[in-house]
């Protein structure tokens, strides 16, 4: 028997019955790739997959806390906007309230003003009635016995003499 015709199995298994050279070759070519890629390549695929895989978890759960301290800052901000308006509406409720008071304040002067006019012009025109009276009724005196004299002819009342 020679290693080049040596068969493996007894049978005959025609171009499918192989060689123990080639047999063997293959096995130790095979446990040599085997070796390599279990000690030198694999490790480092392995590791950079678990580094990618914690990357992504970790990155998952940056992403969960960080969505979380959003919705929390959200919160926040909604609560104090909520408060703001609510600040917003009081000041408008006290400047309404305010500016009703200052309406009604400026109204009342007004209307003293009004008033204090009103009564210092009843008096000054009871005043200059009273001059304009005194002053007609010495014309109307004087022109009524100028007008008598005229008619009757001679002085009459104090023009007499």
């Amino acid at each position: 028997m020679t290693l080049a015709n040596s068969t493996v199995f007894k049978m005959d298994l025609g171009p499918l019955n192989p060689v123990w050279a080639e047999l063997i070759l293959g096995v130790v070519l095979f446990a040599l790739t085997f070796l390599i890629l279990a000690k030198g390549i694999l490790p480092k695929i392995r590791r950079t997959l678990d580094e990618r895989e914690d990357a992504i978890d970790g990155g998952t759960e940056r992403a969960d806390d960080l969505r979380a301290e959003a919705t929390q800052i959200r919160e926040q901000y909604e609560a104090e906007l909520a408060e703001a308006r609510h600040e917003a509406a009081r000041i408008r409720s006290q400047a309404t309230e305010e500016g009703s008071a200052a309406i009604a304040a400026a109204r009342a002067e007004g209307n003293a003003e009004r008033d204090a006019m009103i009564a210092a012009g009843v008096a000054k025109i009871a005043a200059e009635r009273e001059a304009a009276e005194r002053e007609l009724t010495a014309d109307v005196d004087a022109w009524a016995h100028a007008l008598a004299a005229r008619i009757v002819g001679e002085p009459v009342g104090a023009d007499r003499s």
